[in-house]
């Protein structure tokens, strides 16, 4: 119990980050121009977690064939609770926008609580690393969200009351990985994080980017948010460690 409850701490972050964006909503309304930005920015730091910590990890530990299967199967994942998401969705005749992006949050959330629990039976170092990128990227995330919300007409209380029941899945879905993977072989620790990796990639493109050409189509500016969001999670990994 006393290695879990870092852990637990640590997968609050991105929930805390999804409910800023939030409370930000409730009060600033920028322009789809700035809210597109910063989905770019949240898109390019969700892949540089991927590309600087999940599969630099695995791949240190398993064998090639083993990190690309791993990666596969966790893209798999993501469209099969996506595609269970949108059912669910469409099965619910009031707000059917709403409730996708509602789900869309929640999975988002959900491959948190994995990530960070699954870094976490690796290295409490690493969860914390994750947990950083996560809360910069959840801000605009949760900002779109609560937007969403709104335009739906679902009132304050209910808004606030569903952004902060996004901390329900992460930290269940943290206490899952941490508990199964903290005594288990480097395969299932690594491999999980391959997986994590093709789940939060697809996650970022999918979702986030997708999302973001909604409020403003491809720029320059755009781009240069991306990057800059990338880079900025390499600066606050570089300086966690």
């Amino acid at each position: 119990m006393d290695e879990l409850l870092p852990i637990l701490g640590l997968a609050l972050l991105p929930a805390a980050g999804n409910f800023a964006g939030g409370v930000l909503a409730e009060i600033w309304r920028p322009s789809a121009r700035i809210l597109s930005l910063a989905l770019h920015a949240a898109v390019g730091i969700m892949l540089a977690i991927v590309a600087t910590e999940l599969l630099p990890e695995a791949s240190a530990v398993l064998s090639g064939w083993a990190v690309g299967t791993a990666f596969v199967l966790g893209g798999v994942l993501y469209l099969a609770i996506d595609a269970g998401a949108q059912r669910l969705a469409g099965a619910n005749r009031g707000g059917k926008r709403m409730w996708l992006i509602y789900a869309a949050v929640a999975i988002d959330l959900l491959s948190d609580g994995l990530m960070i629990g699954s870094g976490g039976a690796v290295a409490t170092a690493l969860a914390l690393k994750l947990a950083a990128g996560q809360v910069l990227a959840d801000v605009p995330e949760g900002y779109a969200a609560a937007a969403s919300f709104r335009a739906n007409d679902a009132s304050r209380g209910k808004r606030l009351l569903m952004m902060a029941s996004f901390a329900v899945p992460v930290l269940l879905a943290a206490t899952f990985a941490h508990l199964v993977l903290k005594d288990a072989s480097d395969l299932w620790k690594f491999g999980a994080l391959a997986a994590i990796a093709g789940l939060l990639s697809l996650a970022a493109i999918e979702d986030l980017l997708g999302e973001a050409h909604e409020h403003g189509g491809d720029t320059k500016a755009a781009a240069m948010a991306f990057v800059g969001g990338f880079a900025l999670f390499v600066f606050v990994s570089a300086g966690l460690e």
